[in-house]
C-alpha cells in the first residue's frame, strides 16, 4: 500500500523474487484497503507511512486485529515509533534493494515459520484432549466430546445429552463451556450449549439435533451460520 506507483511497482518486483509470497491486492491509499482486508483475510501488509487522508500509523490504529506489516518509508525517523507494535516485522526505508528485501524475507520466513508451529502446537493439544469427565454420584465418567450432542441448563444443574443417554450433572453452562472445544460446541441460547457438527437441519429459529429441537436465540443466530459450512 503505497500512494507512489512507482514505489508499488517496486515492491510488486521484489516479492515475485520470493517463491512463496503471492501478492494478492495493491493500493494507492489506505481507505481502499481498509474495504479490502474488511472483507478478505491476508497474512502480511506493506505499508507506506506517508499517505494521503490516512497515514500508515492512523491506518494501524484503525484496523482491528491487524495481520503482520513490513513499513515502508523514505523517513527512517519512524523506526523506533514502529516498533512499539508487535505486529511490525520490518521497516525498509526507500529506496528498497533487493538484497535489504531479501533480508527481510527471510525474517518473515521465520515469523510465519514460528506461528506455523505454534498453531500445530495447539492442534495437537486439542487433537489430544478429546474427551470430558462428569462426576455422578461419586463415579468418574468419561465422555467422548464427539458423542455429546447438546447440554442444557436446568436450575442449578445441566443435562448432557449423548447419542445413548442423558447425565445430570450439577453444574453451570459458563462452567462447562470453558471445557468445550470450540471447533465443535456453541452456544445457540441462554439455556442451551450444541455440538453444531450433529446439526441434522435448520428451520426458522431452531435447530434439529438427534430428535431434539433447540431454540436459536436472535444474538447467537450470526455466529451459528458463520461456524456453519454454507454451499
Amino acid at each position: 500500500m503505497d500512494d507512489e506507483a512507482s514505489a508499488r511497482a517496486i515492491v510488486e518486483e521484489l516479492c515475485k523474487t520470493i517463491p512463496d509470497m503471492e501478492l494478492v491486492a495493491e493500493f494507492p491509499n489506505a481507505l481502499e484497503a481498509l474495504k479490502f482486508i474488511k472483507h478478505t483475510q491476508v497474512d502480511l501488509i506493506f505499508l507506506d507511512i506517508h499517505m494521503p487522508k490516512l497515514s500508515g500509523i492512523d491506518f494501524i490504529e484503525t484496523v482491528s486485529n491487524p495481520p503482520k506489516i513490513v513499513l515502508t518509508t523514505s523517513d527512517k525517523d519512524f523506526a523506533i515509533e514502529a516498533y512499539q507494535y508487535e505486529f511490525i516485522v520490518d521497516y525498509l526505508v526507500k529506496p528498497i534493494s533487493s538484497e535489504r528485501f531479501q533480508k527481510c524475507a527471510s525474517k518473515l520466513e521465520n515469523t510465519f515459520g514460528e506461528i506455523s508451529q505454534e498453531q500445530t502446537e495447539i492442534n495437537t493439544v486439542q487433537n489430544e484432549d478429546e474427551d470430558l469427565y462428569i462426576n455422578i454420584d461419586r463415579r468418574l465418567i468419561k465422555l467422548k466430546f464427539k458423542d455429546i450432542l447438546l447440554i442444557e441448563a436446568k436450575g442449578d444443574y445441566i443435562e448432557i445429552q449423548t447419542q445413548i443417554k442423558r447425565y445430570r450433572v450439577h453444574s453451570t453452562l459458563k462452567k462447562i463451556k470453558e471445557k468445550l472445544p470450540e471447533c465443535r460446541f456453541l452456544q445457540i441460547h441462554r439455556s442451551f450449549i450444541i455440538n453444531f457438527t450433529q446439526i441434522i437441519d435448520i428451520q426458522d429459529n431452531s435447530v434439529l439435533i438427534e430428535r431434539s429441537v433447540i431454540p436459536i436465540s436472535r444474538s447467537n443466530r450470526p455466529e451459528l451460520m458463520q461456524r456453519l459450512n454454507l454451499l
